[in-house]
């Protein structure tokens, strides 16, 4: 009976968490367009979560693309198909890899960060003030990182991509051999408005997931991970081991819906 006890209560437990999820998600969406807009905030996140992790994302991107050309440049030497590596570097980078790599990289820096932010003021009672002055924390605290994500997350995937295919042509082309006109105009031929506009409603997507995630962990960390420091790193892992899941789940329904 006590294990039919637990099932039944992590069950509820586990409804009654997504349905707060998806409230707070609704609640976020409909801030969207409720003014005033604080733009001194969004820039200010803006150069949070996008300024500050190109260095990450320039430094991915490059290691990437290096790593790609080399394996493939192997597996289609095999068919004496070498002069297709520009449209596999290419291809495989705006595609996927930009987009997921990018998404991941943000989260781990300031997903976390944000998580944990959120998280501090609510166990220092802040957002529990803002109510008290009758303004929404969620407009006042969570929006300028939502709109910031949505605007800093797809630059850094088109960044990633350009850095990919650029460490592509560094391995493919100055050290393995590969025909430069040929990389190049493998690049052109096969690469379409549509795999690039793939790869930023990806982006888009992960950037909503990511700050969905990590706003929701840290607003109701009393809630679901207890008080104090150890609630809030509990709230911070879980914002990015969740954020990272859900980045690679949706990557595969999207894929398969626009392909």
């Amino acid at each position: 009976m006590q294990a039919i006890q637990n099932l039944g209560a992590g069950t509820l437990f586990f409804v009654q968490k997504m349905g707060a999820r998806m409230i707070f998600f609704f609640e976020m969406f409909f801030c969207f367009f409720q003014p005033p807009f604080q733009f001194k905030a969004i820039i200010k996140q803006i150069h949070f979560i996008g300024v500050r992790s190109m260095f990450i994302i320039l430094l991915t991107a490059g290691f990437t693309g290096m790593v790609l050309a080399m394996q493939g440049f192997y597996t289609l030497q095999k068919f004496g198909s070498e002069g297709l590596l520009g449209s596999a570097v290419a291809l495989t980078i705006i595609r996927e890899l930009g987009p997921v790599l990018a998404g991941l990289m943000v989260t781990g820096r300031a997903g976390s960060a944000i998580a944990a932010e959120i998280g501090i003021m609510r166990i220092s009672e802040q957002l529990d003030a803002l109510d008290t002055m009758a303004l929404n924390p969620i407009k006042y605290v969570v929006m300028p990182k939502a709109i910031a994500a949505l605007i800093a997350l797809p630059l850094l995937t088109g960044i990633f991509d350009v850095v990919g295919i650029m460490g592509g042509y560094l391995v493919g082309v100055k050290m393995l051999g590969v025909s430069a006109g040929a990389f190049i105009s493998g690049i052109e031929t096969s690469v379409a408005w549509n795999d690039i506009f793939s790869g930023m409603i990806k982006s888009v997507c992960f950037a909503l997931l990511m700050v969905w995630i990590s706003c929701f962990e840290g607003y109701f960390v009393e809630t679901y991970h207890g008080y104090g420091a150890e609630g809030v790193s509990h709230a911070t892992t879980n914002a990015v081991v969740l954020s990272s899941v859900n980045i690679l789940i949706w990557d595969y329904f999207i894929t398969t819906v626009m392909f």
